[in-house]
């Protein structure tokens, strides 16, 4: 039951981030070029499993998008805005496709796997 709430949270997250997104009238191409620029820190996972996990969880936690997207409201800064929302969309889709925060086990030992 809460691999099922966490992949909702995500789809919730995800239709957020593109109602706005639409809502703003922001800039398409940017999102879908920038859309999985995220996942380039897997590529931690080349010089070992804990570095792999330690720079993919801290650019797949909600924590740092969201905080980038208020920083763009504040400073009505739309490019500020819009990279916050393409990285919380991503996020968000993650989640949604079961894709979580990774342990330092390994790339595919995530936590939806111990949920």
């Amino acid at each position: 039951m809460n691999k099922i709430i966490l992949h909702i949270e995500g789809l919730t997250v995800l239709l957020g981030c593109l109602y706005f997104y639409s809502y703003l009238d922001l800039n398409w191409v940017l999102f879908f070029v920038l859309l999985l620029a995220p996942d380039i820190f897997m590529l931690g996972y080349l010089i070992n499993n804990k570095i792999g996990a330690l720079l993919y969880n801290m650019v797949h936690t909600y924590s740092l998008s969201i905080i980038l997207t208020i920083l763009g409201v504040i400073l009505s800064h739309p490019i500020i805005l819009s990279i916050g929302l393409i990285w919380t969309a991503h996020i968000g889709m993650d989640r949604c496709f079961g894709i979580g925060l990774k342990y330092k086990t390994g790339f595919k030992d995530t936590h939806f796997n111990r949920v």
